[in-house]
């Protein structure tokens, strides 16, 4: 399913929003997480697939790699750690604490008694848990019933207590911010609701990291965007809010169009599109892109959407897994790429559309398309990537390796 937004524009990018996440505050964000030793010195890749894009008919496709950003696997090693280390600051003011000297855990005592918990699908939680074990402050991880066990232990690994709850991800959230209240702890989510919005700021500011490195590695100017079309994962919309933000605010009124993917039975954010404010998701939630199974909106993120995005659609389990074979496959001469089920919703979304000519119109995807997707996750759990491939994930690395070696020969 695919529908435009209306309520798209392509103005500068508002002042008001700039006071909330902006390319300053981003950058910052950006040199702290170099000083964390789980984060990879060098930018994640930006990988061409000049097979796909001629056996789909379109300009080109670029996909920026975050399964290498972090020994965590995901994107998500660049929100929560930002978010606790601005945290801390806020609620220590007196001791003015160097985000640097947190990250080499030079605070620990000070932290000894320190709670932070959260709810998570899986990657923010082992994000936000190996934060706070490096740190030195403890760490509670609420998990709904559809998180698989092996999620749940690539968390656990981190230090992090684990708190299940029999239903979904919503109810998550909410035995997350219960359990904060009773016990004096402190939430670090990445979705906000009423009167909570400091934290999804800074997770979303430290997404801004991506397209920093977006912008540096391709040929892109203020007035000139390297891509006409950059697709987006949805969720509750902290990624998108980062990333769109960032290249709107780069890139003003000649911005590229934004494409937001998410799974059929999580459709929070069509159901945004379609009320024109931030809505619950329709369906059952629960989905094979385990990262994306969010029911509601972060009203905070709708605020970037509402007016960037031009278009919201919706992709079934089948689509993103087959998307996943694509790019394990590296057919074509392509580099073959470990993506995990939530990774693949962009090229999925993108795959979608080629094969309706009418939809592509839509969106304006030709022969001249030069296409952005963003694999945000690796094999973050990967049993259920070599059942859903076929193949382990190790055995598609050792073929990237070899494709590496055979270009560069």
């Amino acid at each position: 399913m695919l529908v435009a937004n209306p309520r798209a524009t392509r103005s500068p990018y508002p002042d008001a929003l700039k006071s909330i996440l902006n390319i300053e505050k981003a950058e910052e964000s950006r040199s702290w997480l170099f000083c964390w030793d789980k984060i990879c010195a060098d930018a994640t890749p930006l990988r061409e697939l000049p097979g796909l894009s001629a056996k789909l008919h379109i300009g080109s496709i670029s996909v920026k790699d975050e399964s290498a950003r972090s020994v965590l696997g995901s994107f998500k090693a660049l929100g929560a750690p930002i978010a606790l280390v601005r945290l801390i600051q806020r609620l220590w003011p007196d001791h003015v604490l160097d985000a640097r000297d947190l990250f080499e855990g030079r605070y620990r005592e000070l932290l000894t008694h320190f709670t932070v918990v959260s709810a998570t699908d899986g990657n923010h939680g082992k994000g936000l848990a190996a934060a706070a074990q490096t740190l030195g402050c403890h760490c509670v991880i609420v998990l709904h019933a559809n998180v698989s066990v092996e999620r749940e232990q690539a968390i656990a690994a981190y230090g992090a207590e684990i708190v299940r709850i029999a239903g979904n991800y919503d109810e998550s959230v909410e035995e997350a911010a219960r359990l904060a209240a009773v016990n004096g702890w402190h939430v670090v989510s990445d979705t906000s609701y009423d009167g909570y919005e400091d934290i999804p700021r800074d997770v979303m500011q430290g997404y801004g990291t991506i397209a920093a490195e977006i912008v540096a590695q391709s040929d892109s100017h203020p007035d000139r965007p390297a891509y006409t079309h950059v697709f987006l994962q949805g969720g509750v919309g902290g990624l998108a809010a980062g990333l769109a933000s960032y290249l709107w605010e780069f890139h003003g009124e000649h911005r590229p169009r934004f494409i937001v993917v998410e799974p059929q039975q999580a459709d929070c954010l069509y159901q945004s599109a379609l009320a024109g404010r931030a809505a619950r998701a329709t369906g059952s939630v629960d989905s094979v892109m385990a990262g994306l199974a969010c029911g509601e909106t972060s009203p905070l993120a709708w605020r970037f959407l509402q007016p960037s995005v031009d278009d919201f659609m919706t992709i079934s389990d089948d689509d993103a897994v087959s998307a996943m074979r694509t790019l394990a496959a590296g057919a074509d001469n392509d580099v073959p790429i470990v993506a995990g089920e939530s990774g693949v919703a962009g090229l999925a979304g993108l795959i979608v559309l080629l094969q309706d000519q009418q939809l592509a119109r839509k969106v304006g995807l030709n022969a001249a398309s030069r296409v952005l997707i963003v694999n945000t996750e690796g094999a973050t759990a990967p049993g259920t990537y070599q059942a859903l491939v076929g193949e382990a994930a190790s055995s598609v690395l050792e073929r990237q390796s070899a494709w590496r070696v055979n270009a560069i020969a």
